[in-house]
């Protein structure tokens, strides 16, 4: 007998309890089945479903959702790309719409449902609450397929008639259930209540626009490699492969709509990378020159490691803390056909310094990620509150440590995507006083953005040199 494909899903942390009422506060208990076989077929919109409920599933344990997501695959051998892809947008709307969607939920279920339950009810409440005209499945099948969802599997199974009552009580009482919960901050926007509180105090003229913005899907933008062509040549060479494009930065292409890498012309030969544009930036303002010595800290998954090079000759080292992410960093140089040295090790040490300053170092520090919200959607319920004040702690013991390896004259940019001034201008601020470095011209705090000539995630820069 053939095998069935596998979805299951693996115990994590559990996070603090959404705010819900109270017959519905309780917190989310992973106790799944780790080994069931199912007989969806892979084509079945159910089967898409319930892959992307287990990943959602993860994410409300403390996963994150490209890591869930691999976790949910890496389960299933029968997998098609198709499929994959379905259950990346279903999870990705899902998480767009998680404030709204369990809002709804805890309105209309009788009690508060087990976790996988919840989590498939949210993938499809996304896809019938789509803020896309049309919706990209019929009500009815989105129903239908849901309920089947439930009923293949042995933690939703019994909950199958209440699914089914829901989504069909959602379809009957659409628009009066929509007012009522949007008149919820959570549900309304989609954000824990405390990142909506943030955003307001931090930017009390913009915190709407960007809050919208962080719920859009974000553009696929591509970095033009200088070294073997230029911007105009390639919005050619995409307009003859029948892809619209427009320029929108110095090296920064975004398509008029996205495609799989593998159908990018040029994509395999280095001729073009993924990375936002406001993150193309970096490498510029660093202005790096030919034989300088440069580091890239906190380098992976190594967007700006490559620009760096693409730009100049230089004597470049990729540091990282993760092994394992680093080790796409030099999947990305080979593909680019470039050379850095690859350094795993903790940039708020200096153990594996060899005490020789660096001319250039690019500070790309951690952060809560909350300028990149719109490409990771997961992030605004994985992060806490107290992060803010643990990152930028963190952070500053980064930069502190970096300075001392800066050679004099010598330029750092301190680089994070954050939208939290006390992760970025106050930090700025804070670490110009504590080593009398002298600030240059640098952008500042970028907002999300997007537009005809514009479209860049939320990014913070400031440049810095050191007294010679």
């Amino acid at each position: 007998m053939n095998k069935r494909p596998t979805l299951s899903l693996k115990s994590a942390a559990k996070p603090a309890a959404p705010k819900m009422r109270a017959s519905h506060a309780r917190e989310l208990k992973p106790a799944l089945q780790t080994h069931f076989q199912t007989s969806l077929k892979p084509d079945a919109l159910a089967y898409s479903l319930m892959g992307a409920a287990h990943a959602i599933a993860q994410v409300r344990t403390g996963t994150n959702l490209p890591l869930a997501l691999g976790h949910v695959w890496s389960r299933l051998p029968e997998i098609t790309p198709q499929a994959r892809g379905a259950m990346q947008d279903i999870s990705y709307r899902a998480m767009r719409q998680l404030g709204q969607s369990e809002a709804l939920v805890s309105l209309m279920a009788p009690k508060a449902p087990e976790p996988l339950v919840s989590a498939l009810l949210s993938c499809a409440l996304a896809l019938l609450a789509s803020p896309d005209e049309p919706r990209p499945y019929e009500d009815f099948t989105v129903v239908d397929q849901t309920v089947t969802a439930a009923e293949s599997h042995p933690d939703t199974a019994r909950a199958k008639g209440m699914v089914n009552a829901v989504l069909r009580r959602f379809l009957r009482e659409r628009q009066a259930l929509l007012d009522a919960v949007l008149l919820q901050p959570v549900a309304k926007w989609n954000y824990p209540q405390w990142w909506i509180d943030a955003a307001k105090s931090a930017w009390p003229q913009q915190w709407q626009a960007i809050l919208a913005s962080g719920n859009s899907a974000p553009p696929l933008t591509l970095r033009v490699n200088a070294r073997r062509t230029t911007v105009e040549q390639y919005l050619a060479k995409l307009a003859a492969a029948g892809l619209g494009a427009s320029q929108i930065g110095p090296y920064a292409v975004r398509l008029d709509k996205a495609v799989g890498v593998q159908l990018i012309p040029g994509f395999a030969n280095g001729d073009v990378s993924v990375q936002d544009a406001g993150a193309q930036l970096a490498a510029p303002l660093l202005d790096v020159q030919a034989g300088m010595r440069v580091l890239d800290a906190c380098a992976a998954p190594g967007g700006k490691t490559c620009h760096i090079l693409e730009l100049a000759d230089a004597d470049v080292t990729a540091l990282d803390a993760d092994a394992k992410r680093l080790a796409r960093v030099g999947e990305n140089l080979q593909r680019l056909q470039l050379k850095a040295t690859l350094q795993a090790a903790d940039a708020q040490h200096k153990d594996w310094w060899d005490g020789q300053p660096y001319d250039r170092i690019l500070a790309d520090v951690p952060c809560t990620a909350s300028g990149i919200v719109r490409r990771h959607p997961d992030i605004r319920w994985l992060r806490r509150k107290a992060d803010t004040l643990q990152l930028a702690t963190l952070s500053g013991k980064i930069l502190d440590n970096l300075w001392q390896m800066l050679a004099p004259g010598g330029k750092l940019l301190f680089v994070t995507c954050s939208l939290w001034p006390q992760e970025s201008e106050a930090q700025a601020a804070a670490f110009a006083v504590r080593h009398q470095a002298v600030r240059l011209d640098a952008p500042g705090q970028l907002l999300p953005a997007g537009g005809s000539g514009q479209d860049h995630d939320g990014l913070f820069y400031a440049l810095f040199q050191k007294n010679a």
